[in-house]
């Protein structure tokens, strides 16, 4: 006998669900090198006033979340953190990256730095659409990498 168990959270069965689909991904695609990366926005004192988290695989590089505490918005850091991460998508040999966000996030700071959108899931919660966002990334210049 099979039985559906509905309920809230599962930490369990999302790690069961990610390696089962982890497996499928691997034996479908030769490239087995997916890698995360994140890169940390600090003051002096090494408190975290934003950053971006992400992950490399196959050629192909994605954006995961992006974030900056809001008195640290418009100075040019969200640019920053973004060039850097290209820059480290670019370093591990990727051409491309892959990114999305919600309609009241950040559609259109994406379109300013190169991206295409290639998809919009509408309906989302109250009226809002999630953007999937595609670059094809220049080939990494040495010279032009962020080191902070």
């Amino acid at each position: 006998m099979t039985m559906l168990l509905i309920g809230q959270g599962d930490p369990e069965l999302e790690s069961r669900l990610s390696d089962e689909l982890d497996a499928i991904n691997q034996s479908a695609i030769a490239s087995d090198d997916e890698t995360p990366f994140s890169i940390r926005l600090t003051d002096d004192s090494g408190v975290i006033l934003g950053g971006i988290t992400g992950w490399t695989w196959g050629g192909c590089g994605g954006i995961t979340s992006l974030w900056l505490e809001s008195e640290q918005r418009g100075q040019g850091l969200g640019s920053r953190l973004l060039i850097a991460a290209e820059d480290e998508i670019r370093r591990r040999g990727c051409d491309r990256a892959v990114v999305a966000t919600m309609s009241f996030q950040a559609p259109g700071f994406y379109r300013r730095h190169g991206y295409q959108e290639v998809g919009r899931t509408p309906d989302m919660p109250d009226g809002t659409a999630k953007h999937h966002f595609y670059k094809r990334l220049s080939a990494v210049d040495p010279a032009d990498s962020v080191n902070s």
